[in-house]
């Protein structure tokens, strides 16, 4: 068992892993964005809540709103990004499967 209390900062930051999963928050400030059409994860599913905030993601090209509440599915290969559209920061928790390593 492990714990962790979650404290969104800035950028990305892993909270915890194991061998089959990593969970890590992002904080964008307004006006940021991280990814872009080559951003894959080619052997991790990636799962993103939106804590507090708005954005867009682009998902293989389409735009998807995010929101508090909003729960994304990237599957492994789909090239991604994340913008932040508001006025406040967008933190997201991600959570990784199997765990991404620095070679994908």
């Amino acid at each position: 068992m492990e714990k962790n209390d979650i404290a969104f900062g800035g950028g990305w930051t892993a909270l915890m892993t194991n061998d089959h999963a990593l969970a890590a928050t992002m904080t964008l400030e307004p006006g940021e964005s991280e990814g872009g059409p080559q951003n894959r994860h080619p052997a991790n599913d990636q799962w993103v809540l939106v804590h507090a905030g708005e954005g867009v993601a682009v998902i293989e090209g389409a735009e998807h709103a995010l929101r508090p509440g909003t729960l994304l599915r990237i599957d492994r290969g789909e090239a991604h990004e994340l913008r932040n559209t508001g006025r406040e920061p967008l933190h997201t928790l991600s959570f990784y499967v199997p765990p991404l390593r620095a070679a994908s």
